[in-house]
């Protein structure tokens, strides 16, 4: 009986580490090409799917699971923001795209 427990809990552990899925996300500069594919992806919008599932598969990763349009103040690091810090009062925006392996 104890064995039979050992063996499930083995195989639940080895299962469960099988399933848990690599994650990474990447910051990228939404730049604005006149193509609405930034909008897209900024807005978390369907039209965005191909092109965030597009950019994880040219890294390797298998699928794009969201993409959402970040906030500078999300970013660690020194992002200009709107304002005076920026050339003509305009500062490129970030989307952020989860990708999964």
């Amino acid at each position: 009986m104890r064995s039979l427990l050992a063996l499930l809990s083995s195989a639940f552990i080895v299962g469960a580490t099988a399933a848990s899925a690599e994650t990474r996300v990447f910051i990228i500069n939404n730049q604005a090409d006149g193509y609405g594919i930034d909008q897209c992806l900024a807005k978390g919008e369907k039209c965005g799917a191909q092109v965030a599932r597009t950019y994880c598969q040219s890294r390797d990763f298998a699928q794009a699971s969201a993409y959402r349009r970040v906030d500078p103040d999300e970013i660690t690091g020194s992002v200009p923001k709107s304002g005076a810090n920026c050339p003509h009062g305009h500062c490129d925006e970030y989307v952020a795209i989860t990708c999964q392996r």
